[in-house]
């Protein structure tokens, strides 16, 4: 990809002179960008001279990715851009008077040999047919795909995250727990994994259980965010455990979180008309079913809402 890196700067002129080293002075310039072609800045640029007198220089990509060293002997370089756990190297050839842009686009796959960008293609195809087998319902298949993946590549959390879900599926209760406490081991800052576990003790009226790992998937998850809130399924998910665990005034409070976080969440809605409901504050159950019909007039629950607003307004 060409980018131009001095467009309205000045032209440099270097003056050589008598006493110029033996090495003709040049430039090497170029940019660093990730896997969605934005500029990577503080990227660390390793220049290796392959000459014998070989020669060392390292510098920093900026604001814009970019990195200029200006001075290298003429000859062939090693050029390494690094940002992270991520890498890759190229070949050059620094000429004086020639300016040609060494660019590098860092991604999961870069630095990897071409062996290695064919076992992580198939892995990646593997993938995607454990994930389509799971949502066609062949939850064993998925099953099988994804424990050979995490044959060869044990850390990979995503696959744990899935094979969980898929045991979630078979109601195969203690592998799903034993998947998302994998996950957990390797990312403790997951909040679905969180979430996943929740789900797991919920459904085996393991109640306390269950809150404290909402409670902690709702933390995760952070602060509201508005509609669409990255903590509304999470606060709506640990009302549900709430309600089903009997707490219906602390369930009320998850549930009115969830729908600050999300005003559109209509099952939200829908559950604190019914905690209202079984704590006896009419006119809030009626004002939260009437908020369900609003997001949601012809929602699932919509006739069994408008019976109860019909009733409760009698």
């Amino acid at each position: 990809m060409r980018t131009q890196l001095f467009r309205g700067l000045l032209v440099l002129v270097v003056a050589l002179t008598v006493s110029a080293p033996a090495f003709a002075q040049s430039i090497l310039k170029g940019q660093v960008i990730d896997a969605q072609g934005k500029p990577i800045e503080g990227a660390t640029v390793v220049m290796e001279a392959q000459q014998a007198a070989s020669r060392r220089i390292e510098t920093k990509t900026n604001a814009k990715g970019e990195f200029l060293q200006i001075g290298l002997p003429s000859g062939a370089y090693k050029v390494t851009a690094t940002k992270d756990k991520l890498t890759m190297t190229q070949q050059t050839n620094v000429r004086q008077g020639e300016n040609r842009p060494v660019n590098f686009q860092l991604t999961a796959a870069s630095g990897l040999s071409e062996e290695e960008k064919k076992a992580a293609a198939a892995t990646s195809q593997a993938a995607s047919e454990a994930i389509a087998a799971m949502q066609a319902g062949r939850d064993d298949e998925a099953i099988a795909k994804f424990n050979t993946i995490l044959a060869t590549i044990p850390a990979c959390t995503d696959c744990l995250y899935n094979l969980g879900i898929a045991y979630s599926h078979k109601m195969d209760w203690p592998k799903a727990e034993e998947s998302f406490k994998k996950v957990l081991a390797l990312r403790p800052d997951s909040a679905d994994a969180y979430n996943g576990l929740a789900n797991v003790y919920n459904a085996q009226k393991r109640f306390d259980e269950a809150i404290a790992a909402s409670k902690k998937a709702a933390e995760l998850a952070g602060p509201a965010t508005g509609a669409g809130g990255g903590n509304a399924e999470a606060l709506y998910n640990q009302g549900v455990i709430l309600w089903n665990s009997q707490k219906y005034a602390d369930a009320k409070l998850q549930f009115e979180a969830a729908i600050k976080a999300d005003p559109n969440m209509a099952l939200a809605h829908y559950q604190l008309g019914m905690a209202n409901l079984n704590l006896g504050q009419i006119p809030d159950a009626v004002t939260a079913f009437e908020g369900y019909l609003r997001v949601d007039p012809n929602g699932a629950k919509a006739a069994e809402v408008k019976g109860y607003v019909t009733q409760l307004k009698k």
